[in-house]
């Protein structure tokens, strides 16, 4: 029995206003509002909102069998919230149906996992701290930034405790294996790993409305049959794409919706399913391990990380953040907390690539800038301000060896009062245990009683009488 896992990313970054040298030390706010309101607003209405609808009626319709998953950066659901809210209560409603599962990955969409171990496993934690909240569902699969993934970040996945992780299935890591596996990681064996199937995937997300495509038009039946043909042994397909395919890359005109609602029913007749990431994990068993020595992603031909840190722009910008990056968590001021997330943002290197192959057209395309090196004097710009702000409260005279003391300081003392929370917890338990009589409390013993006082007898009163008469003479003689 073959299964189809769908994924979706969203994805937006905090875009940058134009931010002119003579502004480094005068203007701290760095964000063009207008376009980030824009363009997440123009993509809700055109994609988010209705596939969103298409995905909960697909559900209906299917007795719940049809299920997907989602992976939302921290930034993407920040500007959701404060311009489409209708669009979270969308998610939340897919949530409640038990169909849809949320991915974990880094609150910034961020390089943070290449550069700074500590700062990645922050983010990861404020995201799914984020999933938490929103929608009450604790990640166990891990997708990293742009399916970014190699062998020392599979053991820092697993040390925080995901089952699974997500990658591409690039052919130079396969050779002649196949991604429709399930395998493990060599260096965090109990870390399963998935991988993306790329043909398929962008058979939906770039060649669907495409009529120069051999085997346009696409459709449902026909599409289902490439997967049932599949060697019969190759039982999982992981279809991985952006949520902006339906309506925004591939418009509704295309029939991407129609196609969508359709694969249900041909799947079912070829005894395909659909599964969630969470439960392929559980379900299947891996195949074999998969060795990734070079960090892979699924961006351009390469399948590597050039797209962010392929030349000598990208690597200043990049190198330059992350070199302060010690300070900035030590900081508890919360504006630059949040500046740093949103400079950290995998876009803004992005738009300093120059790449002019086949691939270049994807960065311009995406690209608010006319050239990368707008891209990257407009970028450093903007950071040479923001570590300004962080050197008036942790200068630069001070050693990365002082701050790796102080950083250790805290941890121990963080750990010191964990420590103290979980004895006032075991204590806490203990009193509602006497209280509710789980166990009877030792008592303290009584202290015995004084012996009553006997009444006096006349004897007794006499001779008292008799012994205070010889004071009394004595003071009648030192009177006299």
């Amino acid at each position: 029995m073959k299964a189809i896992c769908f994924y979706f990313q969203i994805h937006q970054p905090f875009r940058l206003k134009n931010y002119r040298f003579f502004d480094i030390g005068n203007d701290h706010y760095y964000y063009d509002d207008f376009a980030n309101d824009d363009i997440i607003t123009r993509i809700a209405q055109r994609s988010y909102l209705p596939a969103a609808a298409m995905l909960l009626e697909m559900i209906k319709q299917n007795g719940k069998k049809f299920k997907v998953a989602f992976s939302i950066s921290g930034t993407a659901l920040e500007q959701l919230e404060q311009y489409v809210p209708e669009f979270i209560d969308a998610l939340k409603e897919l949530a409640d149906t038990g169909c849809v599962e949320f991915l974990s990955e880094t609150y910034a969409h961020s390089l943070a996992s290449l550069i700074d171990p500590d700062e990645f496993v922050e983010q990861v934690k404020a995201h799914d701290a984020k999933i938490y909240q929103l929608f009450g569902q604790k990640p166990k699969v891990f997708r990293n930034t742009e399916l970014i993934y190699d062998d020392d970040i599979a053991a820092m996945v697993h040390s925080m405790g995901f089952k699974g992780a997500i990658t591409d299935g690039a052919k130079h890591i396969l050779g002649w294996k196949s991604p429709n596996y399930l395998y493990n990681a060599a260096s965090a064996p109990k870390l399963k790993v998935l991988l993306k199937n790329s043909k398929l995937s962008d058979d939906i997300a770039f060649r669907f409305s495409n009529p120069e495509w051999a085997a346009y038009p696409l459709t449902a039946d026909k599409y289902i049959s490439w997967i049932a043909s599949l060697p019969q042994e190759e039982q999982l397909v992981n279809l991985f794409m952006n949520f902006e395919t339906f309506g925004e890359l591939q418009p509704r005109e295309s029939g991407i919706f129609e196609f969508m609602k359709a694969l249900p029913r041909f799947a079912a007749e070829q005894g395909i399913v659909f599964m969630t990431p969470g439960e392929v994990v559980a379900k299947m068993k891996p195949v074999s391990e998969l060795t990734v020595m070079h960090p892979i992603s699924w961006a351009d031909e390469a399948r590597d990380t050039s797209a962010w840190m392929g030349n000598i722009l990208q690597d200043e910008a990049v190198h330059k953040i992350y070199s302060i990056g010690e300070r900035v968590r030590l900081c508890q001021d919360r504006r630059i907390k949040q500046d740093w997330y949103y400079l950290q943002a995998s876009d803004h290197f992005f738009y300093m690539s120059t790449k002019h192959s086949a691939d270049g057209s994807v960065h311009s395309h995406y690209s608010p800038y006319d050239s990368p090196y707008s891209a990257f004097t407009n970028y450093m710009n903007v950071l040479s301000d923001f570590m300004i702000r962080v050197r008036e409260q942790f200068p630069m005279e001070i050693e990365n060896e002082e701050l790796n003391a102080l950083l250790l300081t805290i941890r121990n003392q963080e750990q010191e009062i964990e420590e103290l929370n979980r004895e006032v917890e075991m204590m806490r338990n203990n009193i509602v245990k006497d209280t509710t009589g789980d166990f009877a409390p030792v008592q303290p013993e009584p202290e015995p009683e004084p012996e009553p006082k006997k009444a006096p007898t006349k004897k007794t009163a006499a001779k008292k009488t008799a012994e205070k008469k010889p004071a009394a003479k004595k003071t009648a003689k030192k009177k006299a």
